[in-house]
C-alpha cells in the first residue's frame, strides 16, 4: 500500500508537469531571481494525525525565472506540529517539526496561477536535543501569484520506511526580486 501511495504521487507531478509545459502565460520574469518569505497553516495527515491536529510554519523560496512562464524553486524553512492531549490523561504528545529543503519546478498556465512540484528531504525535530528520520518530501502545489503576493495549497508527503505523515497546507508569502 505505501508503495502505491509513493506510485500516486509521483505521477500525480508528473501529470502536473507534463500538463503545465504546453500552455504559456507570461507571469514569471525570465532570468530573474525572486526571493519569498511564506507562513504556513496546515492540516496533518497520516501518522502524524495520530498526536496533532494542526500544523504552523515558515519557508523562504529562492525563484529563478528560466522563461516568463515557468520557474526552478529552492525552499527551506520548517513545520511545528502542535501537539494534542493523550486521551484519558493530563498530557500532550510529543511536540516535533520537520525541516523541509526542497528544490522545484514551477509553472505558470494561465495568468497568475501556477501549478508546481518540489522533491527534497525534511529532517525530523523531536523535543529536546533528539533528532528523528530524514524524510523525502514530495511536494505538488497550485497557486496564485502577483507580483509581490504569493498564496499557494500545497500537500507535503514525508515518508521513511513504513512510516508517512502529510501536510496539506496553504502558504501566504511575500516576494520581492533580487
Amino acid at each position: 500500500m505505501k508503495k502505491l501511495s509513493k506510485l500516486i504521487g509521483v505521477a500525480f507531478m508528473a501529470a502536473i508537469l507534463f500538463f503545465a509545459t504546453d500552455v504559456k502565460a507570461q507571469t514569471t520574469p525570465a532570468k530573474a531571481f525572486v526571493l519569498s518569505l511564506g507562513v504556513e497553516s496546515g492540516l496533518p495527515t497520516g501518522v502524524a494525525k495520530l498526536g496533532t491536529n494542526f500544523s504552523l510554519g515558515g519557508t523562504a523560496r529562492l525563484q529563478y525565472g528560466v522563461t516568463n512562464d515557468l520557474a526552478i524553486t529552492f525552499t527551506a524553512g520548517g513545520y511545528h506540529f502542535f501537539p494534542k492531549k493523550i486521551p484519558g490523561q493530563d498530557r500532550r504528545y510529543q511536540s516535533y517539526g520537520e525541516l523541509p529543503i526542497k528544490a522545484g519546478v514551477k509553472e505558470f498556465f494561465l495568468p497568475n496561477i501556477y501549478v508546481g512540484g518540489e522533491i527534497g528531504v525534511a529532517f525530523e525535530k523531536l523535543e529536546g536535543p533528539d533528532w528523528g528520520p530524514r524524510r523525502l518530501d514530495l511536494s505538488p502545489n497550485l497557486g496564485y501569484a502577483t507580483k509581490h503576493w504569493d498564496f499557494g495549497l500545497h500537500y507535503d508527503y514525508l515518508t521513511y520506511k513504513q512510516d508517512h505523515l502529510g501536510i496539506f497546507a496553504l502558504r501566504v508569502a511575500y516576494g520581492f526580486g533580487l
